[in-house]
């Protein structure tokens, strides 16, 4: 009977345990998952602001050029389709560097107190985005270093848990070396 005894208080203290490392290493995935959703949610946000305030100053840089010329047709063409951020992204930088090219080209943009004061928001939010996609590949990094150790990649093949990639898109564990261009 004592034996018995034994065996049982083993087999509880053996479960116990599996319970604490189970729980610690899936506490430990919610609390990247958590960041990584707030981080996405606070660069989501900054490219909305940076969308809207591109679309502001669309009007007043055609005023100040001629008529015939073809200006943010990328923008545009967003309001119909839909995009994952790292794509708005893209499209907004390149439609940034189109801003700044037509200010040099056509002073009379520049002399617009609305167009500075949106040129000033949109490096303001280029600021917060780059530390904000900084902590998130910082945080995607450790994430899937958690999914591929042991034995931590035994509770995230438990729970289902998949690779993200990072946020320019970069899948590291792939044998595309294209995906590496800007």
């Amino acid at each position: 009977m004592e034996i018995l005894l034994i065996v049982i208080l083993v087999i509880i203290l053996i479960f116990c345990g599996i319970s604490i490392f189970y729980a610690s290493v899936y506490n430990r995935f919610q609390d990247y998952i958590i960041r990584i959703n707030e981080v996405e949610s606070i660069i989501d946000n900054n490219l909305r602001k940076k969308y809207d305030l591109i679309n502001r100053a669309i009007p007043i840089i055609k005023s100040n050029i001629p008529k015939d010329m073809e200006v943010f047709e990328e923008i545009v063409k967003l309001r119909s389709r839909k995009l994952s951020n790292f794509e708005l992204y893209r499209v907004l930088e390149r439609s940034s560097n189109e801003l700044s090219t037509l200010k040099g080209e056509f002073p009379d943009i520049d002399k617009s107190a609305e167009i500075k004061k949106i040129q000033s928001s949109i490096i303001d939010i280029d600021n917060t985005i780059g530390e904000a996609t900084s902590y998130y590949n910082d945080n995607i990094s450790i994430y899937n270093k958690l999914l591929k150790k042991f034995p931590s990649n035994i509770v995230a093949t438990f729970c289902k848990y998949k690779e993200k990639l990072f946020f320019d898109r970069k899948d590291m564990s792939d044998e595309d070396y294209n995906d590496f261009k800007l």
